[in-house]
């Protein structure tokens, strides 16, 4: 009897494991606000899952001001301070630790894929219960380009050794969906980051699940047995 491979799944850290959205929105606008630049926290918000490097573009372009190079270290400077205050009050979305520890005991591979890099990833990983020398961690500093590329996803299958098309990745935004798409790997939405089931589904989502809670409760429909 033939057997296919199991399904590997990719997770976006950051409103699809963690509840930090709202904490990097805030960490944003006071970086800005630290360079002189006011932006309302619906903008930043939209931006959030993407690479820092390519938000930072996005929005000061939206808002007429350009950048050099100095002050977008600044700024990628100034949001890690300003997140990591607020890491401690950061705690796993309902179900992450179930979910996660259902697929380590299933035998199941998994890992996280995250456009953080370390310096804020590391303290919500602790939350978890991640440890980045067992689990696959793939942050913002090993690959070139962050979502809406799919490098991070790429990278997180390779490290697990399988084929990015076994590979499905859960993701809150839209732009986890289109870098899935673009490294034709199967996406999974959920709604804890903010973003509409419609949003989720027109970036390329084909379930969505309200939190890892509800995607742990149907998890053998999208592979996960």
């Amino acid at each position: 009897m033939l057997t296919s491979p199991p399904t590997a799944f990719l997770f976006d850290l950051d409103g699809t494991l963690v509840d930090s959205v709202y904490e990097h929105v805030l960490a944003w606008q006071e970086a800005l606000e630290s360079e002189g630049i006011s932006l309302s926290v619906w903008r930043i918000h939209r931006r959030i899952g993407m690479s820092g490097g390519l938000m930072i573009n996005i929005l000061l372009r939206e808002s007429g001001i350009t950048i050099d190079d100095a002050r977008a270290d600044r700024l990628r400077k100034a949001h890690a301070a300003a997140y990591n205050r607020r890491s401690g009050m950061i705690r796993p979305l309902p179900g992450a630790r179930e979910l996660v520890a259902y697929l380590s005991a299933s035998s199941i591979p998994w890992a996280i894929a995250t456009s953080g890099r370390m310096e804020t990833a590391g303290p919500v990983l602790a939350t978890l219960g991640v440890d980045p020398a067992r689990v696959p961690v793939i942050t913002r500093d090993l690959v070139r380009y962050a979502k809406p590329d799919p490098d991070l996803f790429l990278a997180a299958a390779d490290q697990l050794g399988v084929g990015i098309e076994q590979a499905t990745v859960v993701g809150d935004a839209v732009w986890d969906m289109l870098a899935a798409r673009r490294a034709r790997a199967l996406g999974i939405g959920l709604l804890s980051g903010g973003y509409s089931q419609d949003e989720l589904e027109r970036a390329g989502a084909y379930r969505v699940f309200e939190d890892p809670a509800d995607l742990l409760r149907h998890i053998d429909e999208v592979g996960g047995r």
